[in-house]
C-alpha cells in the first residue's frame, strides 16, 4: 500500500467538447475563407476595403486565440480523505479582505463575509483573518468589533450543526441545511442565533444611519485624526485566539494603510501589499486567500480542497495559485444585464486550466506567500538570486531590504517565507503586542527603492492588479489551478441594475486597453495568453456599413454561415451550462450593448490616460444586498454620462437605414447591391440595442436624456452623411 504522503491529493481530468470544437474550427474556417474572399474578389482596393479587412483580420486572429484557448479544458478533482490523513501537518492560512468604501461597499455585506470566513472548517488556531479597510471608515471598524461578539457564538454554533452556508444573511434567508430531528435542541439555537444577528443587523444599520456612528474617544479616538486621503496607520487586534484552541474564532485584525495626498497609494495592489506585509510580521502563513469584502464562503471546506492542490507532492513544485470561480446569488431572472458569467468560465477557464492554468481574477484566490514575494518554480531557496537579479553567491542582508523595505522583522519574515520554514503556532506566537513594527510597514512611503509592485508583492502600474500579477507568475514557469468543488466556494452580488454592470465593465475594459498600451510585457504576448480580457475593448470600434459585402455578392454567404454557427455554438454552450435561451439571448444582447458602451469608453479612457490627459480613478462597484422589492429589476436605468452617447448613435444610425430601406429613399443599384442582407443586418442591431430603444421613448431614469439624444442625433448625421459621401465615390 503507498505511504499516505505520497498519495496524490487530486487529479486533473480532460474534458472533450467534441461539438464545441467543431463549431468553433467551422467558423474560423469561414474567417478565412472570408478574408480569402477579400483579397481576390477585388481589383481595386479602396479605404473601405482596408477597413473591412482590417476589421476582419482583427476577428480572426481574435477567434484563432480563443479556441486555442478552449481547445484542451480540463477541471481538477481534489482528494479530500487523504488531506484529512494529515490534518495534524495542515499549514497555517492567511486570510485577506478589502473593503474601500463604506458606502458603496455597506459594512453589514463586509461583516457577512468575515463571519463566513472565520466559521472555515479548518483549525481556528490557524486561521488568522485580516480586514483592510482603504476608507478608514470608523463605521467598519465598529461592524467588524461588534461581528466578533456574534462570532464567538457564530462559528461554534455552524461547527456544531455542520451549517453549509455560513454567511447569516443568506443562511437565515433559507431553510436550514441539516435535519431539525437529528439535533432536537437545532430549532431553539437557531433561532437564538437568528434574534443575535437581528440585534447586531440593527446596530450597524442605526450606526449607519448617525453622522457620527461611534464616539470618537478611547479605541475609536484615532479615527478623528482622518481626513480624505489623508490619514495614518491604524491597526486594530480585534480578536486574539491567545489559547490556540483549534475549535475557537480565528484571529482577526483590522488594517487601516496610511495615505497622504502627495503620495501614490496603487489602489487595490497597494492595499493587498500593506495586507501582506502585516500578516508577514504577525503570523507569516506559507498560504494565502484573498477574497472581495462581498464574496461569501458558499462552502465551509474550500479551504482544504485549495490545499489539496497546493500541498500536493506535483502541485508544491508547479502551482502558484488556486483560483476559484467568481458566482453570483439572488441573480436577476434571465441573466438580464449579462453579468453572471455562468458559461463563460466553463468554456474558457477550462480552456485556461487544461493549459497553463486559469487567469488570477482578484478573488476567491488561494496563493503561496513564497510566490507573492517573487520566487520562479526553480528557485535557490538559500539565495533566490535568479528571482532578483542578484549574481553573488548569498542574498546580504543590506539586499533583502533593498528587495522588502527597512524593516528587520519583516525581512526575517520574509527570509522564513523565501526558504520555506515559515513558523507555525507551536514555533512562535501571534505578536499582537508588535503593533509599531507592523504600522512602520504600512507607511505610505515605506515602498520607495525596494522591489515591491514591481518584482514583489502584487504588481502596480493599473487600477487593476489581477491579471497583471497572475502573468507575471506564468511567465516565470508557474502554473495554476481552478478549483470548482459542489457547492461552489464562493458568492458574491452582482450588480442589480446595467448602471452598475456598465461601470464594471469599463474598469474591466480600461485595464485591458492597459495591456495594449502600457504593458511592458508586449500586447501579442498579453493576447496568445489571454484574448478575450485583451479584445474587449477593442472589438467596440464600429465598422461602417460601406465596408460590409453587399448581399448579391456570393461572398455573403460567409458571413452569414459564420454567424449562424457562432449562435448555435453559444447557445448550445449555455443550454449545456444549464442556462435558458432567454439567458443566452440577454448575454448576446449585452455583449453588443456593453462594447458599443462601456468597452468604448473604457478603450478612450486608458488613451486618454496613457497620453496624460487624464488620471487614473478607481471606480468601485456599488455592492446592495439584493432586494425582492426592487422596482428596476430587468429595467434599463439611464442618467447623464456620456456613456450612453456611443450605443445610442449606432442605434440612431441603424434606424436611419431601416428607414430609407423600407421606405424606398435608397437608391438601389441595377445589380441589387442593396438589399435584404443588409435590411437584415441593421434589424438585428436594432433587435440586440431594444432597451436603449424603449430609452429613446421612456421617461425620468427610465429614458434617455435629452442632451445625449441630441449628441447621438449629431454624431449619427455625420456618420451617415460620411458613409453616402463613400459609397457614392
Amino acid at each position: 500500500m503507498a505511504n499516505r504522503n505520497t498519495l496524490p491529493l487530486y487529479k486533473k481530468v480532460w474534458l472533450k467538447h467534441t461539438f464545441s470544437r467543431a463549431v468553433d474550427s467551422l467558423i474560423f474556417l469561414l474567417l478565412l475563407m472570408l478574408l480569402g474572399y477579400r483579397v481576390f474578389s477585388y481589383d481595386h482596393y479602396s479605404f473601405p476595403w482596408f477597413v473591412a479587412f482590417l476589421c476582419e483580420s482583427w476577428f480572426t486572429l481574435t477567434w484563432l486565440t480563443t479556441i486555442s484557448t478552449k481547445w484542451t479544458p480540463a477541471k481538477t478533482i481534489t482528494h479530500l480523505d487523504r488531506l484529512l490523513l494529515r490534518e495534524g501537518e495542515l499549514p497555517q492560512v492567511d486570510v485577506f479582505v478589502t473593503t474601500a468604501d463604506p458606502v458603496l461597499e455597506p459594512p453589514i455585506i463586509t461583516v457577512n463575509t468575515v463571519l463566513s470566513l472565520l466559521a472555515l472548517d479548518y483549525p481556528a488556531n490557524k486561521l488568522a483573518c485580516y480586514v483592510s479597510d482603504d476608507g478608514c471608515s470608523p463605521l467598519t471598524y465598529y461592524a467588524l468589533v461588534e461581528a466578533t461578539k456574534f462570532a464567538k457564538l457564530w462559528v461554534p454554533f455552524c461547527k456544531k450543526y455542520n451549517v453549509q452556508v455560513r454567511a447569516p444573511f443568506r443562511y437565515f434567508s433559507e431553510e436550514a441545511t441539516i435535519e431539525k430531528s437529528e439535533f432536537p435542541e437545532f430549532e431553539q439555537e437557531s433561532l437564538k442565533m437568528k434574534e443575535e444577528y437581528g440585534q447586531l443587523s440593527s446596530k450597524i444599520q442605526n450606526a449607519s444611519q448617525e453622522l457620527n456612528p461611534c464616539p470618537v474617544v478611547g479605541e475609536y479616538e484615532i479615527f478623528s485624526k482622518r481626513q480624505l486621503r489623508n490619514y495614518p496607520t491604524i491597526i486594530k487586534v480585534i480578536w486574539e485566539n491567545k489559547e490556540g484552541l483549534s475549535d475557537g474564532v480565528p484571529h482577526l485584525i483590522y488594517i487601516s494603510r496610511e495615505k497622504r495626498p502627495q503620495h501614490p497609494h496603487h489602489y487595490k495592489a497597494g492595499a493587498m501589499n500593506v495586507l501582506t506585509r502585516v500578516s508577514g510580521l504577525m503570523t507569516n502563513a506559507p498560504y494565502i486567500l484573498n477574497v472581495d469584502c462581498d464574496m461569501y464562503v458558499n462552502n465551509p471546506k474550500i479551504a482544504l480542497h485549495a490545499l489539496c492542490i497546493l500541498l500536493d507532492s506535483k502541485g508544491e513544485k508547479e502551482v502558484a495559485f488556486v483560483q476559484c470561480p467568481q458566482r453570483f446569488y439572488d441573480t436577476v431572472k434571465d441573466d438580464a444585464y449579462g453579468n453572471q458569467l455562468v458559461a463563460l468560465p466553463m468554456y474558457i477557464g477550462g480552456g485556461f486550466a487544461g493549459l497553463q492554468g486559469i487567469i488570477y481574477a482578484g478573488t476567491n484566490c488561494f496563493h503561496r506567500r513564497k510566490v507573492i514575494y517573487g520566487l520562479s518554480p526553480d528557485h535557490d531557496t538559500r539565495t533566490a538570486k535568479k528571482d532578483f537579479g542578484f549574481t553573488d553567491e548569498t542574498i546580504s542582508e543590506k539586499k533583502t531590504m533593498q528587495i522588502f523595505g527597512a524593516s528587520k522583522g519583516f525581512v526575517e519574515s520574509a527570509n522564513h517565507a523565501l526558504e520555506e520554514t515559515t513558523f507555525t503556532p507551536n514555533d512562535k506566537p501571534f505578536k499582537s503586542l508588535d503593533l509599531e513594527a507592523a504600522s512602520q510597514v504600512a507607511t505610505c512611503d515605506y515602498e520607495y527603492n525596494t522591489a515591491w509592485g514591481k518584482q514583489v508583492g502584487w504588481l502596480y502600474g493599473s487600477t487593476s492588479e489581477d491579471v497583471l500579477t497572475g502573468l507575471v507568475m506564468h511567465t516565470k514557469g508557474w502554473r495554476s489551478e481552478v478549483c470548482s468543488p459542489d457547492p461552489m466556494a464562493f458568492m458574491g452580488c452582482s450588480p442589480q441594475d446595467n448602471l452598475g454592470q456598465m461601470a464594471q465593465h469599463k474598469r474591466w475594459s480600461s485595464e485591458s486597453a492597459w495591456r495594449i498600451f502600457g504593458s511592458q510585457i508586449g500586447p501579442y504576448v498579453l493576447s496568445l495568453k489571454y484574448p478575450m480580457p485583451f479584445s474587449l475593448p477593442t472589438a467596440s470600434l464600429p465598422m461602417p456599413v460601406s465596408c460590409l459585402i453587399r448581399s448579391a455578392e456570393p461572398g455573403m454567404w460567409f458571413p452569414i454561415s459564420a454567424f449562424v454557427m457562432y449562435n448555435v455554438g453559444t447557445l448550445s454552450e449555455h443550454l449545456i451550462s444549464g442556462l435558458s435561451a432567454r439567458t443566452w439571448w440577454n448575454n448576446q444582447r449585452m455583449g453588443r450593448i456593453t462594447t458599443m458602451t462601456s468597452c468604448f469608453f473604457g478603450f478612450f479612457d486608458i488613451l486618454l490616460k496613457r497620453l496624460k490627459i487624464s488620471d487614473t480613478v478607481f471606480e468601485i462597484t456599488k455592492k446592495d444586498q439584493p432586494s425582492s422589492n426592487n422596482e428596476n429589476v430587468g429595467r434599463f436605468l439611464f442618467n447623464e454620462s456620456p456613456i450612453f452617447v456611443p450605443g445610442t448613435t449606432i442605434l440612431l444610425i441603424q434606424l436611419t437605414a431601416l428607414v430609407t430601406a423600407l421606405w424606398g429613399w435608397q437608391q438601389v443599384e441595377n445589380d441589387g447591391a442593396y438589399g435584404l442582407g443588409e435590411v437584415f443586418c441593421s434589424a438585428y442591431v436594432v433587435l440586440c440595442y431594444l432597451p436603449l430603444l424603449k430609452g429613446l421613448v421612456g421617461k425620468g431614469k427610465y429614458g434617455i436624456p435629452l442632451s445625449t439624444i441630441y449628441k447621438a442625433m449629431l454624431l449619427a448625421l455625420f456618420f451617415v452623411q460620411l458613409c453616402r459621401s463613400t459609397i457614392t465615390k
